[in-house]
């Protein structure tokens, strides 16, 4: 199984609102927890065979490993970062024929709709919090995001 389908399997499990996925096969395990807040746990453990002994029992070694999405490096620690309050599906615009919320270098204000991410097939519109000027938009349009994933950064000067 390689890392797309991990991720497809991701967000099949947080939009199907199903608690616990666990998935084995004679290569590996895998393990997609949900949590009561939205936050999606993932924990695949990769079966290592030991070399042959000439004993008649053969072993076998699980090694967990953590799968995780890096966070963006902030360049400059003036800016404010927006984060993602619910898993879900980014969309800067409402619909296809819409123009988009947001876009580099506009100015926005406090209440202000940046963005609108799809959760189990229901839109949240996305406020912002405060006023300032939009830097930097961090997450591709239709990309799924997690819960407190840096979305926007925004000059408050």
């Amino acid at each position: 199984m390689d890392l797309k389908e991990i991720q497809n399997l991701i967000k099949f499990v947080a939009k199907s609102g199903t608690s616990e996925v666990k998935l084995e096969t004679d290569d590996f395990k895998i393990t997609i927890k949900t949590g009561p807040t939205g936050t999606t746990t993932v924990q695949q453990l990769v079966a290592a065979p030991m070399p042959q002994a000439p004993v008649a029992a053969s072993l076998e070694v699980a090694q967990p490993q953590i799968v995780s999405t890096p966070a963006p490096v902030v360049e400059d620690s003036k800016y404010i970062t927006v984060k993602s309050p619910i898993i879900g599906t980014f969309y800067r615009r409402s619909s296809p024929d819409k123009p988009l919320f947001v876009e580099v270098g506009q100015s926005i204000s406090e209440g202000d709709v940046l963005c609108v991410i799809e959760a189990m097939k229901l839109f949240n519109e996305i406020e912002s919090e405060i006023t300032g000027t939009i830097v930097k938009i961090l997450v591709d349009d239709s990309s799924p995001v997690e819960f407190d994933q840096p979305l926007f950064l925004v000059d408050p000067s």
